[in-house]
């Protein structure tokens, strides 16, 4: 079954392009940025990759992001992450970045833009990948910061595909962005928003009615409430799906008892993504490869969650039906 998850055609739908800084590139960075880590080696890096939650892993993850400096830095970051994702078998991405990470230490929102978007350009050409950028809002800040970042990030919203919502889930919910995710709309952005991983059922409701998303990203906890996963399955809502990253931040115990299966059995639009695979102990072809294994999931489940991979994504029909196809062929 791996080596049919690994030629399988698929997207990656929820990956935050900070969190693939594996820690050797960390170092290169710092060394060549002249940055300080409070950090001894590679090992010592990965050493404190033990989270009891969320905020365990934004601490650090925050801490990673100060050696990311150019447009060469982000480029680079770019391209580590594409390469391992064409090597799993993926050929689309939709990549979540963190702008006010950045430009509120100083580093301009176009060099962040500049140097991602030349890496998406490199993986299509040289390794016929395509991708799409979206601009996610960190939830522990006001949302007048939200509202500045989006009015920064005018001069490039013809190469923005949307607007997400991230970081600290808990005490934070959706309805205080709806003024920001309004004013993304009316500019033609699609919206996701992170909704029911530490959050309450509560905050999926808030991100489909006030923020008017068009995926959610997570949404395990929808599971507890039976209006709301009738809601999300008729309405064919995509969920982005997270399990390693799932079991690191202790949202589950075992990848066994992981809600994936069960919201396929649902009727629900679950996709298998990798969240912050440098944190979180693997990229999206090793989150395959454990949940199908842990789930004991069909060769159909498998096959039916690549195809959600595209119908889930912000391509074109036309472009999704060419992928579509492609995994009919693959599987047949």
């Amino acid at each position: 079954m791996n080596a049919f998850i690994k030629g399988l055609p698929k997207a990656e739908l929820h990956l935050h392009i900070e969190g693939s800084l594996e820690p050797e590139l960390m170092f290169a960075l710092a060394r060549r940025n002249k940055v300080s880590l409070p950090f001894s080696s590679v090992e010592a890096v990965r050493s404190a990759y033990a989270f009891g939650n969320l905020q365990d892993f934004l601490d650090i993850y925050y801490q990673g992001a100060q050696v990311l400096l150019t447009e060469e830095d982000f480029h680079d970051l770019a391209v580590a992450y594409f390469t391992r994702l064409a090597a799993d078998g993926g050929v689309h991405a939709e990549i979540f970045f963190d702008p006010q990470t950045h430009t509120d230490r100083g580093v301009p929102f176009a060099v962040v833009a500049g140097g991602l978007l030349s890496g998406m350009a490199w993986a299509e050409q040289n390794l016929s990948v395509t991708s799409k950028l979206i601009l996610c809002f960190l939830r522990h800040l006001p949302e007048d910061a939200a509202l500045a970042t989006l009015k920064m990030a005018e001069p490039w919203l013809d190469r923005i595909v949307g607007v997400g919502l991230d970081s600290s889930e808990k005490g934070f919910p959706p309805s205080g962005f709806a003024r920001v995710f309004k004013a993304a709309r009316e500019r033609g952005l699609k919206l996701v928003a992170h909704a029911g991983e530490e959050g309450p059922p509560d905050y999926v409701w808030e991100a489909l009615d006030l923020l008017n998303v068009d995926r959610i990203d997570h949404g395990n906890r929808a599971l507890e409430d039976q209006k709301l996963v009738a809601r999300l399955a008729a309405k064919g809502m995509t969920l982005t799906v997270c399990p390693l990253s799932n079991l690191k931040l202790c949202v589950v115990d075992d990848l066994k008892v992981h809600p994936l299966k069960r919201m396929l059995d649902l009727g629900l639009k679950a996709t298998i993504n990798s969240d912050d695979p440098a944190y979180f102990g693997g990229y999206l072809g090793e989150n395959w490869r454990q949940t199908a294994a842990a789930l004991s999931l069909s060769r159909s489940e498998i096959i039916l969650l690549a195809k959600n991979s595209f119908t889930g994504s912000f391509l074109s029909p036309s472009e999704i039906q060419t992928h579509l196809a492609r995994i009919d062929a693959y599987a047949s």
